[in-house]
């Protein structure tokens, strides 16, 4: 599988709306596709783990090579106790 330039190396969904209210953490699924070294997949995800936060939860390979990473981070609720 080639890639042109105009198409993306690897695609990162924006974090998960699903029970965002009660849930401890924030997730974020990467997708690397199979043209993507091992290298590579592990620099981007260091930088997202060191920059963001971010740690890996969950790793799935597919038949084709494609790989997708589930990233998670702890989010925290802040009570306001002033009247605004």
């Amino acid at each position: 599988m080639n890639s042109t330039p105009d198409s993306p190396r690897h695609v990162v969904t924006p974090k998960r709306a699903k029970d965002a209210q009660r849930s401890r953490f924030e997730w974020r699924v990467v997708t690397i596709p199979r043209d993507v070294s091992k290298a590579d997949a592990r620099a981007m995800l260091t930088e997202q783990a060191e920059y963001g936060h971010w740690e890996l939860a969950r790793t799935q390979l597919f038949i084709g090579g494609t790989r997708k990473f589930w990233l998670r981070r702890r989010t925290m609720r802040v009570e306001r106790f002033d009247a605004a």
